[in-house]
C-alpha cells in the first residue's frame, strides 16, 4: 500500500464512544478456538460523502464535537466505532477509502467486507480518493460469490446504480451485478424523520428479542429487491412524510445468500446518533458474526410474506 492508504488495524485508534450494553447472543459470537476474523471496511464516496464516513480533517468543529472526534483522530466516526467493536469483540478491522485495495490486496485474507459507499466507485470524484479499478469490482463480487461475507450500511445501496429509469424497477437482467448482490437499490430519500422499523425476524443474530421501534433517520426509498430476500426489518410507511414513502411497506434490513457468500444490508447508518445507538451496533455485530460464518441463521426467503407489495412504487406525477 502507498502513503495515501489508511489501513488501520484494530487497536491503533480505537475510541470509546458510549457503546450500548452487548450480551451474547445479541452481538458478536465466535468459538474460543476459532481464528480471528478479518474485516475490510470500505467507505469511499464517489458521490455525496456522508458525514459519518468523513475523516476528521474534513469535518468542521461542530461535527467534531457532535461526533466526539478531534483533528488528531485519523478515522471517521463509523470507522472508529467498527474498529472499537473489533477491539472489544476480537475481530481485526482494516479501514480504507482507497479503491485500489481490491487489486493490491489479497482478498482471501479477509472474511468479510463492510461498505458505506456512494456512486460509481470506479470513477473519480467525491472524496478524491483513488477509484476502484474495474477489475476490482469484479474481484469483490467474485470473492463474495466464493464465500466471503458482505455487510452494507445505508448508502451501500446508493452505489453502482442500475441503468434505466430511477423511479422504476428494472428487469433482472438490467440490474447492476453489485446491486443484484446487495439485493436492493436506493431511489431517493426525503427529510430526516422518525420512522418505525417493523421487526420481522427477532431471531436473527443481533436482533434477539428486538421489538418494533421508532428511530430518527434519513430513510431510503428502495427498489429492485432480490426475490430471495430474508427480511429482518421492514419500513412501516404509514404516516411518513414525503411522496417517496407513499407506498406499501418495504424491506429496510435483510439477509440473503449470494452464491456461497452471505450478504446483509440495512438502510440505517446516516445519522451519528444511529451509529452510536445500541440497536444499530447490536444489529451490526450480529450481521458481522453471521456473514463471517461465526453463527448460523435461518434466512428462508420471506419477501412475499413480510412485505408482499414491496415492489409497488409511488405513481409518477
Amino acid at each position: 500500500m502507498n502513503r495515501r492508504d489508511m489501513l488501520v488495524r484494530t487497536g491503533t485508534a480505537a475510541l470509546t464512544l458510549g457503546l450500548g450494553r452487548l450480551s451474547f447472543p445479541l452481538g458478536w459470537t465466535v468459538a474460543a478456538d476459532a481464528p480471528k476474523r478479518r474485516l475490510l471496511m470500505f467507505t469511499r464516496s464517489q458521490g455525496y460523502e456522508h458525514d459519518v464516513v468523513k475523516r476528521p480533517n474534513r469535518l468542521d468543529e461542530k461535527f467534531l464535537k457532535d461526533f466526539g472526534l478531534t483533528k488528531d483522530d485519523k478515522l471517521s466516526l463509523a470507522e472508529s466505532i467498527v474498529t472499537d467493536l473489533g477491539e472489544k469483540h476480537g475481530f481485526e478491522v482494516t479501514a480504507t477509502k482507497d479503491g485500489r485495495v481490491f487489486v493490491n490486496e489479497d482478498l482471501d485474507k479477509f472474511d468479510a467486507f463492510l461498505f458505506e459507499t456512494t456512486g460509481d466507485l470506479t470513477k473519480e470524484g467525491g472524496d478524491k480518493e483513488p477509484p476502484m479499478p474495474p477489475e476490482g469490482k469484479q474481484a469483490l463480487l467474485k470473492a463474495i460469490a466464493n464465500g466471503k461475507g458482505y455487510v452494507g450500511c445505508h448508502c451501500a445501496s446508493d452505489t453502482f446504480h442500475s441503468p434505466g429509469g430511477k423511479d422504476q424497477n428494472q428487469p433482472p437482467e438490467k440490474i447492476d451485478p453489485y446491486i443484484a448482490m446487495v439485493g436492493g437499490e436506493f431511489i431517493v430519500h426525503g427529510d430526516q424523520q422518525p420512522g418505525r422499523m417493523r421487526v420481522v425476524d427477532p431471531g436473527f443474530p443481533g436482533a434477539k428479542n428486538l421489538h418494533d421501534f421508532d428511530i430518527k433517520e434519513e430513510w431510503y426509498a428502495l427498489k429492485n429487491f432480490a426475490p430471495d430476500l430474508h427480511v429482518i426489518l421492514a419500513q412501516d410507511t404509514q404516516g411518513m412524510k414525503g411522496a417517496m414513502y407513499q407506498r406499501p411497506d418495504f424491506p429496510a434490513t435483510w439477509a440473503r445468500k449470494h452464491h456461497k457468500g452471505r450478504v446483509f444490508y440495512t438502510s440505517m447508518g446516516h445519522r451519528h446518533d444511529v451509529w452510536k445507538s445500541s440497536i444499530f451496533q447490536d444489529l451490526l455485530l450480529g450481521a458481522l458474526s453471521w456473514v463471517s460464518g461465526n453463527v448460523e441463521a435461518d434466512i428462508t426467503p420471506n419477501l412475499e410474506k413480510a412485505t408482499p407489495q414491496a415492489s409497488e412504487l409511488p405513481a409518477k406525477k
